[in-house]
């Protein structure tokens, strides 16, 4: 399986390093607690039997706890960190570029290199689909999607590209070389998992450890040169993930990333949002309709459902063509509509937020099994769950008594009557 790594050389040889260094200060912290603080001091100088044995616990659950997020989440990071496919058009750079490589010649010029910097404007872009069958998604001036130029495909909802993992990565954050990775959609989760765990084994270290140096300070009694090493590494770190864990759990609470907090009091989102078919622009915005028209069809003409003229076998006058009932049936029109500076129109609510990538039970916020549920984009409003930003939009645009409220049903009704007429 293919691994997803840093693109440069530095970076992964940190990332690789890194594991090695936390293994021999955890090794380190374990040797101090176990050996030093419970069963020198608490067991053979003081006989405190009963607090060495709640410190062991405490210790080897939040061990456990942490060791099995962070292997969680490298694992999660390195192979399936939530990124978007590649596009034609950069498959075939990555394997030209790769070509290039293996026969070991010189880099050619830029501009002999096939290069997609505009969007796909074919009307049956591959991927199109997955956003017009939506009711909702971010999208352009024109209504399209955004576009990766880098990944030559269609960004769905909250996609950014990274520069450091040359892919573009669902609901971005950061990338992390503690864990190896680019931490997303897949894995937000559990690396806060895994930063809280790691907070709370460092608070019980330090913990642990100095209240076993002041009690030795205050009987007068030799100190254990292990002790102050061992509070030294146990602050820092501690006090890392902590401020680590309370930014990501503001970020959760809120429904935001740390790519959606750069800038976000003046961030403007752009949202196509479907409405009946034939609703027509106004002063205050556009309309667009899929499936997008071809070269030769007008923006509103077949798209709209209106009869399209082809020559008939003879040459003589042009026939009109109506769309079946089923391409009919497939046409969605989209508002074009803007939120205010600051609007967040994904905030459902804290407790929605929390529920949204942490799990809906308590067995999903402890342990880390399951991927956060809004990983799922199959649901057919939108890649992600709104809230109640997209009806405070509506109203301003004076559609709230018509937009997404199509019945399908009734629609297929009225064709197959049409269409019988």
């Amino acid at each position: 399986m293919h691994l997803i790594e840093s693109t440069r050389a530095v970076t992964r040889w940190i990332t690789r390093i890194i594991p090695v260094f936390l293994v021999a200060a955890v090794s380190y912290a374990t040797y101090a607690v176990v050996g030093r603080v419970c069963s020198s001091y608490l067991i053979g100088k003081r006989g405190e039997v009963g607090t060495a044995i709640v410190i062991l616990i405490l210790y080897f659950i939040l061990l456990l706890l942490m060791v099995g997020t962070y292997f969680r989440t490298i694992l999660t990071v390195l192979i399936d960190p939530g990124v978007v496919p590649y596009g034609p058009g950069a498959v075939e750079r990555k394997k030209a570029a790769r070509d290039r490589r293996r026969r070991r010649r010189q880099e050619p010029d830029l501009e002999s290199l096939p290069y997609y910097a505009g969007p796909d404007m074919n009307p049956d872009s591959p991927g199109l689909e997955e956003f017009y069958t939506k009711d909702v998604f971010v999208c352009e001036n024109d209504g399209r999607p955004k576009w990766c130029s880098e990944c030559s495909t269609w960004k769905a909802d909250r996609v950014h590209h990274s520069s450091e993992i040359d892919r573009c990565v669902y609901r971005m954050d950061h990338y992390c070389p503690w864990v190896g990775g680019m931490i997303g959609e897949n894995s937000f989760k559990f690396f806060v998992q895994f930063t809280t765990y790691t907070a709370c084994y460092c608070g019980l270290v330090l913990g642990a450890t100095a209240s076993s140096l002041r009690k030795e300070i205050s009987e007068g009694s030799p100190l254990d040169p292990h002790f102050i090493p061992t509070i030294v590494l146990a602050a820092f770190f501690g006090l890392f993930t902590f401020l680590m864990s309370v930014t990501s759990l503001r970020y959760i609470f809120y429904n935001m990333t740390n790519v959606d907090m750069i800038g976000y009091q003046s961030k403007v989102y752009q949202l196509a949002v479907r409405v009946p078919r034939g609703t027509m622009p106004t002063d205050r915005f556009t309309i667009v309709t899929y499936p997008l028209p071809r070269g030769d069809e007008d923006a509103n003409g077949w798209s709209n459902g209106a009869a399209r003229t082809r020559a008939n076998e003879s040459g003589s006058s042009p026939v009109q063509i109506r769309p079946s009932a089923r391409d009919e049936l497939a046409t969605r029109t989209f508002a074009i509509l803007r939120t205010e500076p600051g609007e967040n129109p994904w905030d459902i609510g804290i407790w929605g937020n929390w529920k949204s990538v942490m799990g809906t039970n308590i067995i999903d916020w402890i342990l880390p099994f399951r991927r956060s549920p809004c990983a799922n984009h199959e649901g057919h409003e939108s890649f992600y769950p709104l809230g109640p930003v997209l009806r405070d939009i509506l109203v301003r645009y004076n559609l709230d008594e018509l937009a997404m409220k199509e019945d399908l049903g009734l629609e297929m009704r009225e064709i197959a009557r049409g269409n019988r007429a």
